[in-house]
């Protein structure tokens, strides 16, 4: 006679009903304190009682994802697709998240072309579905670029004083990328005219930032970043990932991964693109929680919902008017981060 409540797989008992829902908060639990393994293992067990919870599969998506799984978050976002698991275009955003990181930028162009077709694309997602796929077909062209031999032995003898020659920002990132693997000090005036320079690109300041960091360059440079300058030495800078403002960030908003695990990732990738920009510089004025309600309302926003901006002052303790002027400027970096990023 069995027993009510409890349930038989593979010939272990599992007890009490509702348990794919503990496993999945326990899963949750240890994504959040990035135990991988465990939450892995977790996600698993809770997609064995059910197949077609969906967020029980968003939560395996990112913890393969936040795991470095890339191809294992692809094939499980490409089943929610196929399978119809989850609101659509949620897992869409899923997906493409994913496609980017893997530099599967012809498979992106593909999705959003025949989503396009079909007038599928919600009036408030297209503007970013149009900006991505524009992004995935400079990149590609790019890719051809830097696979033809003749122009790749052009750059690589290009001398030192041809380095910014080109102003246009797509070849820029390739000459700035190629630029990681030779030894920048021979490049150095050039490299802090252009930090210098007030029209230069902050995410190819970042990038030349980087490469002086990765390269030990322990002598001081300038840098100008939207009206803001800072001398700095590069060798002891830490990465803009490991800024305090960063980390300050994650855990006033800690609490969303609980509550939308998908938005969650939406707003950390924002933000960690638009420090990249300011890099070195930080949001100001240095208020976390006033940056985390600007976030969190920019993010429902791309959404398609239509957040209060008092209403998220309110569960932030911060003032609305501050709020308004944060956003205002987040949409100013998410605007001049698109021609590049």
């Amino acid at each position: 006679m069995k027993k009510k409540g409890r349930k038989r797989i593979n010939g272990n008992v599992i007890q009490f009903p509702d348990l794919e829902k503990r496993l999945l908060d326990k899963g949750l639990e240890q994504l959040q304190q990035k135990n991988y393994t465990e939450a892995i293992a977790l996600f698993e067990e809770a997609k064995i009682l059910a197949p077609e919870d969906a967020d029980v599969y968003v939560g395996l998506v990112l913890v393969y994802y936040e795991a470095g799984g890339l191809e294992k978050a692809k094939q499980l976002a490409e089943e929610m697709l196929k399978g119809g698991i989850g609101e659509y275009f949620q897992t869409v955003d899923l997906y493409l998240m994913i496609l980017i990181q893997l530099h599967e930028y012809e498979e992106i162009i593909t999705t959003i072309e025949i989503l396009q077709e079909e007038r599928e694309i919600p009036f408030d997602k297209q503007e970013h579905f149009s900006k991505l796929l524009a992004f995935s077909k400079r990149m590609v062209e790019n890719k051809s670029v830097l696979e033809d031999q003749e122009i790749f032995e052009a750059v690589e003898e290009d001398p030192p004083n041809a380095l910014f020659v080109n102003k246009d920002p797509n070849q820029l990132v390739l000459a700035i990328a190629e630029l990681a693997h030779k030894n920048v000090r021979q490049y150095i005036t050039e490299v802090k005219d252009y930090l210098e320079d007030a029209e230069g690109h902050p995410f190819l300041k970042t990038m030349l930032l980087n490469i002086l960091q990765e390269q030990e360059y322990e002598k001081e440079v300038q840098v100008e970043k939207f009206g803001r300058r800072k001398r700095i030495v590069p060798g002891v800078l830490v990465s803009a990932s490991e800024m305090k403002q960063m980390q300050d960030l994650q855990k006033e908003l800690i609490h969303i991964e609980n509550e939308d695990p998908v938005l969650y990732q939406h707003i950390m990738s924002l933000i960690e693109r638009h420090l990249f920009l300011l890099y070195p510089f930080e949001l100001v004025p240095e208020d976390a929680s006033l940056w985390a309600a600007s976030y969190h309302l920019t993010g429902l926003q791309f959404n398609g919902m239509e957040p209060q901006i008092e209403e998220m002052a309110e569960r932030y303790d911060v003032v609305p008017d501050d709020v308004k002027s944060a956003c205002s400027f987040i949409e100013k970096l998410e605007k001049i981060s698109y021609p590049i990023i």
